[in-house]
């Protein structure tokens, strides 16, 4: 049986690498169902997406903070950092597609699978990776970055993997009197640097931070322990926000997970523009301001993907301008979803989240680095 224990460094470095990846690649999904909803509508929803963006951007920056932690450096701008939608995410024995899409009923369904609670069930337990081909036309998220067609059952199950992999290398460490946390401590992002109301933003410096910053992740997304609520009691996981949304009940203190009692929300399924789900720009072909529209799109979400690569690399206050950035894209957004696509009837344009400029300047960084 194939062992996807961590063992070296680099091993841990593109983890790590791969769990910044997956954070992200649960922005563009959100972002433009939060942005799909027409005004005036599904009040509750816009909030709920809204805050769950943001933690979403603080679990990419933790993501970093453990990867500066260890020497490493993050990257939003390597060619394969942001996916090509649908991707594909472990989803127990088999996978789930994530794509960009209308907030709807279908958004919401595959929402709950990201966020979702999961473990082994008992046959399955200590049997390994799901073996699994991946298709070539799709990205997978969620697989043993060494063996592509080795997949985690979780993502809970790929995050325990990164922590017992940090234990195990400190440890060994340790023997010889030395640490795996040599990063430069100035690259570390704290709160300071970023608010978010769902979780504090702390630096890690050592094997308890770099766990405590584990934890976190993994709690604001499913909760602490099988529980609706993070490990403090006061913040409802993502899992169980969404699941607000479906049962059209807020949860209350005291109510058991699946179970929402408190006061109704409302929730319109029908509030939202009809975009083209997974939208390419060779996709719009008769509509040239729409195309041009989605092109600047792209560029400017590549910029913003450069700006937290500084950010991440000595230049923490320039998260500052990040996330206000995230939501000037609003209106880039609304001119692409509310125009309708001449060649798609029913459908308006949207994102389509292909970064062409980032790909080409990691691609030269990287030949100038060989050079060097």
């Amino acid at each position: 049986m194939y062992s996807y224990s961590i063992r070296t460094l680099d091993e841990l470095k593109e983890f790590l690498y791969q769990a910044m990846r997956l954070e992200h690649a649960t922005i563009p999904p959100y972002l433009t169902a939060l942005y799909s909803i027409k005004p005036g509508v599904n009040q509750d929803a816009t909030q709920v997406l809204r805050v769950i963006v943001v933690e979403e951007m603080l679990h990419l920056t933790i993501a970093a903070n453990i990867l500066n932690a260890i020497g490493g450096t993050p990257d939003l701008v390597r060619p394969d950092f942001v996916v090509s939608y649908p991707a594909s995410l472990p989803d127990g024995e088999t996978d789930f597609e994530v794509g960009i899409q209308a907030f709807g009923r279908e958004a919401l369904a595959t929402f709950l699978k990201i966020e979702r609670p999961a473990q082994r069930p008992i046959h399955l337990v200590g049997k390994g990776l799901i073996h699994r081909k991946t298709s070539p036309h799709t990205t997978a998220l969620g697989n043993d970055p060494r063996h592509e067609d080795l997949h985690f059952y979780s993502i809970g199950e790929f995050y325990s993997t990164i922590a017992e992999g940090i234990k195990y290398l400190e440890a060994e460490a340790h023997r010889v009197g030395t640490t795996i946390f040599t990063g430069d401590r100035s690259r570390q992002i704290t709160s300071e640097y970023y608010y978010s109301g769902g979780g504090e933003l702390f630096a890690v410096t050592d094997l308890k931070s770099a766990l405590e910053a584990i934890e976190l992740i993994i709690e604001q997304g499913e909760g602490d322990g099988g529980g609706i609520y993070d490990d403090n009691e006061h913040e409802l996981a993502h899992y169980y926000r969404f699941d607000e949304l479906v049962k059209g009940h807020y949860y209350q203190k005291g109510d058991q997970p699946g179970h929402p009692t408190g006061p109704q929300l409302q929730v319109d399924w029908e509030g939202a523009y009809p975009i083209k789900p997974n939208l390419k720009v060779t996709d719009i072909t008769e509509n040239p301001e729409l195309r041009q529209a989605a092109t600047a799109f792209n560029t400017r979400y590549g910029e913003f993907l450069e700006l937290l690569t500084r950010a991440y690399n000595g230049q923490p206050s320039l998260l500052l301008e990040a996330v206000p950035i995230m939501f000037e894209f609003r209106n880039m957004i609304l001119e692409l979803i509310r125009n309708p696509l001449t060649n798609h009837p029913g459908k308006n344009g949207g994102p389509t989240y292909e970064i062409p400029g980032s790909t080409k300047q990691a691609a030269v960084t990287r030949q100038a680095e060989v050079r060097a």
